[in-house]
């Protein structure tokens, strides 16, 4: 009987091993991209508006030009004329200090030297507002044109006036010259421009 226990005994003890094993562990799975959120645009504030870019402004590259009427005859200023001298004014050629180009003209009647006297007192009348509003008078140069350069026709063709015509012909032209710029300065780099600095005196 106390054999018959030990066999017993001895069969079982693999099984009690095994059992008291524990199988191995699994290796922990590999691990997977997870994707990223795509990214969104910036989120447009609905508090407050959404500031426009700045653009600079940019030196104007061409000239001014105008044309100021004087559909009657003589040298006064219109209200249409005046209208036109403030656009003149206003104007960023006139503002950055551009150089000032006065044409006056008039129609066929009359003869030349009195329409060159009369253009001339037109393009003068002009200048003199310009000159009022800051202009200084070494910008302008006035050009006596007289009917020389007529814009439409003086007469009509059975040989009567034209009074449509004439009345356009009645003018000052202006032009104003965009501002000068250094193109030396302007086409300087930074390595120029330390090369233009002094150079260190040597220490003592």
């Amino acid at each position: 009987m106390r054999n018959a226990g030990k066999l017993a005994l001895v069969a079982t003890a693999p099984a009690m091993l095994l059992a008291g094993c524990k199988p191995p562990a699994e290796p922990d799975p590999e691990p997977t991209e997870t994707a990223l959120p795509e990214a969104t645009e910036s989120p447009i504030s609905i508090l407050r508006e959404t500031p426009e870019p700045i653009v600079e402004d940019l030196l104007p590259t061409e000239p001014f030009e105008q044309t100021i009427p004087f559909a009657d005859g003589g040298a006064d200023i219109s209200e249409e004329a005046a209208e036109k001298i403030k656009s003149v004014i206003e104007s960023k050629q006139f503002k950055l200090g551009g150089a000032i180009t006065l044409w006056g003209h008039t129609d066929s009647s009359g003869n030349d030297e009195a329409n060159l006297r009369a253009s001339k007192r037109r393009a003068e009348a002009v200048a003199a507002l310009l000159e009022e509003a800051g202009a200084d008078p070494e910008r302008i140069t006035i050009i006596a044109m007289g009917e020389m350069l007529a814009i439409a026709p003086n007469a009509k063709l059975d040989g009567t006036p034209d009074e449509e015509g004439r009345a356009k012909n009645r003018r000052v032209e202006v032009s104003i010259s965009p501002p000068e710029q250094d193109d030396e300065e302007t086409a300087k780099t930074p390595d120029d421009v330390a090369s233009d600095a002094p150079a260190e005196a040597p220490a003592t």
